[in-house]
């Protein structure tokens, strides 16, 4: 850890306001990394059917500019500052009026709350960085899979491999446990997802979700999974349910389980530890 001389809490403000700004840069990733792939789909679909390209401009996480979704006029640096510029502009685009979606001022703030958290529990330490890239990634999956029900391979791949690299020198479990659980992660969900297709025919769920899975389990270990795997799959059938008792969705509407095991996930990577201690506990195992 390294010591600065400063309280947590001074820490923990500066670390907000910094994740205030990573929070900007996250709803980029959400909203662009999807037009990217579809881009790369339909750019690979006309080659292999013989087609010309579409003449397109690029699109790139820095460019172009941010604009409005409906106008199309560029967003002033002044209305671009993270959640601030939302409540001065009271929730709408400053040229057309158009609501702007809550999505932004949302993930800046739990960008900014997940910061200060990491920052004031553990200090300026590897495990705040580690904490820190893991929750930023989790947070645009979530994003991602909620608009998109999509989780991209070039975000789960890569943390997966993060996960694996942090627990080379057992940051948080032995790197046996946490290889053993990417492995498990994946086949777990795997073997589920053929059998309810043998069962039913339908897909379940995406191969994204196999992947977030392994991912999960290089990050926490096997011996996390379970919980991971409960918690999310208890909390997405009550929504699903009552989304069909209150909501009158049809039984066939599917919902994006990502976001699920993405905050199940984190649960487990902060208290897993002592949730499993208290279960254990309680049953006297």
């Amino acid at each position: 850890m390294i010591e600065t001389g400063l309280s947590a809490a001074v820490l923990a403000t500066m670390g907000s306001v910094f994740g205030l700004l990573i929070g900007s840069f996250l709803n980029v990733v959400i909203l662009r990394v999807p037009l990217q792939l579809k881009a790369e789909w339909r750019r690979d679909a006309r080659e292999f059917l013989g087609l010309e390209a579409e003449p397109s401009a690029p699109l790139t996480l820095s460019r172009p500019n941010s604009r409005c979704p409906n106008c199309k006029v560029p967003i002033r640096p002044r209305h671009n500052i993270p959640l601030i510029s939302y409540i001065f502009l009271r929730g709408r685009c400053n040229a057309c009026a158009e609501s702007i979606a809550p999505q932004y001022p949302f993930v800046e703030l739990i960008s900014a709350l997940l910061t200060a958290f990491f920052v004031y529990q553990f200090g300026l330490s590897v495990v705040t960085v580690y904490g820190l890239i893991l929750s930023y990634t989790l947070l645009v999956l979530t994003g991602i899979d909620l608009q998109e029900k999509l989780l991209p391979d070039q975000i789960t791949l890569p943390l997966l491999w993060i996960g694996l690299f942090a627990n080379l020198s057992g940051t948080f479990v032995p790197l046996t446990d946490a290889v053993v659980g990417a492995i498990a992660g994946y086949l777990s969900l795997w073997i589920v997802f053929w059998i309810f297709k043998a069962l039913t025919g339908k897909e379940g769920m995406g191969y994204g979700d196999f992947k977030l899975l392994a991912a999960l389990g290089a990050w926490l270990g096997w011996q996390m999974l379970p919980m991971v795997i409960l918690l999310s799959t208890t909390v997405a059938a009550a929504v699903s349910i009552a989304g069909i008792i209150f909501a009158g969705r049809s039984r066939d509407t599917t919902i994006a389980f990502g976001p699920f095991m993405a905050v199940a996930g984190w649960i487990a990577f902060i208290w897993g530890d002592k949730i499993l201690t208290a279960y254990l506990a309680l049953f006297s195992l």
